[in-house]
Parts: structure tokens; sequence; C-alpha cells
């Protein structure tokens, strides 16, 4: 009776140790794989980093001219008001109408 629980211990440890093994290979492999996919997500996120490091510096570049913070709504009002008065007279002009 020794002798066949030895060989059941035996037997039962050999596919014990092979269901490891595999076991073993199968997580390198999948480690390798994910290793690989980290390397290329860090790859694409160093590229994205690099084009909006550039879009906010361009972005910083314009926002001087598109924002004109030192002119009040009622000074911009008045401004387009001009603008548009003048652009009717050039119209007036343009289709050859009399000046009053």
């Amino acid at each position: 009776t020794a002798q066949k629980e030895y060989d059941t211990f035996m037997t039962d440890s050999k596919v014990d140790k092979e269901s490891k093994t595999k076991d073993i290979e199968h997580k390198t492999a999948k480690k390798q794989d994910e290793e690989q996919a980290l390397t290329v997500k860090n790859e694409d996120l160093e590229g994205t980093q690099k084009e909006l490091d550039a879009a906010l510096a361009y972005f910083d570049k314009l926002k001087p001219s598109c924002v004109d913070a030192g002119v009040s709504f009622e000074d911009r009002v008045a401004r387009r008001k001009e603008e548009i008065e003048s652009l009717q007279e050039a119209l007036r002009i343009l289709n050859g109408e009399d000046l009053a």
C-alpha cells in the first residue's frame, strides 16, 4: 500500500508539475505581449503629448490676437456699428447711389 500511495503521489506530482510549467509558459508569453503593448502605448502617449504641447504653444501664440481683453463691450459694439456704416456707404458708392 505504501508503494501504491507513493506511485499515486508521484503521478499527481508529475501532472501538477506539467500543469504549472504550462501555466508559467502561458503567463510568460502573456507578460511579453503586455510589455510590448505597454511600449507601444507609451510611444503613442509620447507622440500625442508632443502634438498637444505644440498645439498649446500655438494656442498661446494666437491667444493675444484673438482675445482683446482691454476693450469693453460698448467699445466693441461702437466699433462694429462704425464698420457696418462704412461698409454700407461703400456699397452705396459701388451701386452708384448719390451721397447726401
